[in-house]
């Protein structure tokens, strides 16, 4: 059972993150959610969309302007407020690696961190555990935010994966946090190239079997652009093959941009499965 705050989910539930961008620069966006009523009417829309997770960042993941910690604050802290009065029944991530940010999220209505940074501030998981709330746990390569790789080289880049995010699970257990709140992620693209993220996409079952649920944020990556030569939009369906794959393979959260294409491919997959029925049953009965 997976658990934030007072969400549980049952353990074969897999659940959708949709992407809210409070910047003026993502590199998927371009800043349509940047604006305070934009955002506010995305959130309505990925909500009724059935998005169980709704995931608001503050800073672009890669290069650009810099935002200190008090703008990052000025541009999610009082807005997770509001999506936490608005929506009370879906659960408010934040895709931060500041723990003084994290602070003030949670105290706002936040109910997991997203650390996509790879615990570069090893006080977000103290943050976590102080405040009873969930945490990503991610593999970044040991990059500092924002900074992309460069002839980055592993002798087995899943096993060093594992090896990373199973230690900052661990540890975050050790300093308090609930172990049914804790996800790990592979950090598609951050400390990887293509074939890096690749691999980590066909070698999923690894970290699945550790027992830590797996969270992916494929969505519209760069990994997918190279395999495909597809420029930002026109990534949907690299993306949603990726999806396919990643939840064949045993995946349980996906941080996304388009929700209902997404659910589409995971109940399609838990069709061909067996663990779900299809929506109506017609052909071949009359």
């Amino acid at each position: 059972m997976l658990t934030f705050g007072h969400h549980r989910f049952a353990d074969d539930q897999p659940l959708v993150m949709a992407i809210i961008n409070r910047t003026p620069d993502s590199f998927y966006d371009r800043g349509a959610t940047y604006a305070h009523d934009a955002a506010l009417e995305r959130v309505q829309q990925v909500v009724e969309q059935g998005a169980q997770i709704i995931d608001i960042g503050g800073v672009k993941a890669g290069p650009g302007q810099v935002v200190d910690p008090q703008e990052e604050k000025r541009r999610v802290v009082s807005f997770v407020a509001e999506v936490a009065s608005q929506h009370p029944q879906v659960v408010i991530s934040v895709d931060t690696w500041r723990a003084d940010v994290g602070r003030a999220v949670v105290a706002e209505g936040a109910t997991l961190l997203n650390d996509a940074w790879g615990a570069h501030d090893p006080q977000l998981a103290e943050v976590a555990a102080e405040h009873g709330v969930g945490l990503v746990c991610t593999h970044a390569g040991g990059l500092a935010p924002r900074t992309r790789p460069h002839r980055v080289a592993y002798p087995d880049v899943m096993a060093a994966v594992v090896d990373d995010v199973v230690g900052q699970a661990r540890r975050a257990v050790e300093l308090g946090v609930s172990s049914s709140s804790i996800l790990i992620d592979p950090g598609h693209d951050f400390g990887k190239n293509t074939r890096h993220s690749l691999e980590c996409t066909r070698r999923l079952p690894e970290m699945v079997t550790t027992g830590w649920p797996v969270l992916v944020s494929l969505s519209n990556k760069d990994f997918i652009g190279e395999t495909l030569d597809r420029p930002v939009g026109e990534r949907l369906t690299g993306t949603l093959a990726t999806t396919a794959v990643s939840a064949w393979l045993g995946a349980r959260v996906y941080r996304v941009h388009e929700v209902q294409e997404t659910f589409d491919v995971l109940h399609m997959v838990q069709a061909i499965q067996g663990t779900r029925q299809p929506a109506v049953n017609r052909r071949g009965l009359a």
